[in-house]
């Protein structure tokens, strides 16, 4: 079964396509310069580290104390995590195989 995304479009889609062409970490970090501000890569970045925990067992207070992130920013990636698309799963797997 396909997956539908709810916020698909053209422009979306060209995004997306665009990070599929990066082939560096330093193409990454000046694509993501460029196109967010620092505290949006660092706000992905916190969420990612927050999924990781999550998915070993930490505590929300472990997760508050070790990310900074708000117990609400917490809550949300355990929800999708839990309910979400899969995409916190796919990437974990991926990067625990490395």
């Amino acid at each position: 079964m396909e997956y539908e995304s709810k916020l698909r479009n053209q422009q979306v889609d060209e995004l997306f396509s665009a990070i599929l062409k990066l082939e560096t970490l330093e193409e990454c970090y000046r694509f993501f310069e460029d196109i967010c501000t620092i505290n949006e890569i660092k706000s992905l970045a916190q969420r990612l580290e927050v999924a990781k925990m999550l998915r070993t067992k930490k505590t929300y207070q472990d997760i508050a104390d070790e990310t900074g992130a708000s117990t609400a920013t917490i809550s949300r990636v355990n929800r999708s995590l839990t309910y979400g698309a899969g995409g916190y799963r796919i990437i974990l797997d991926r990067l625990l195989d490395k």
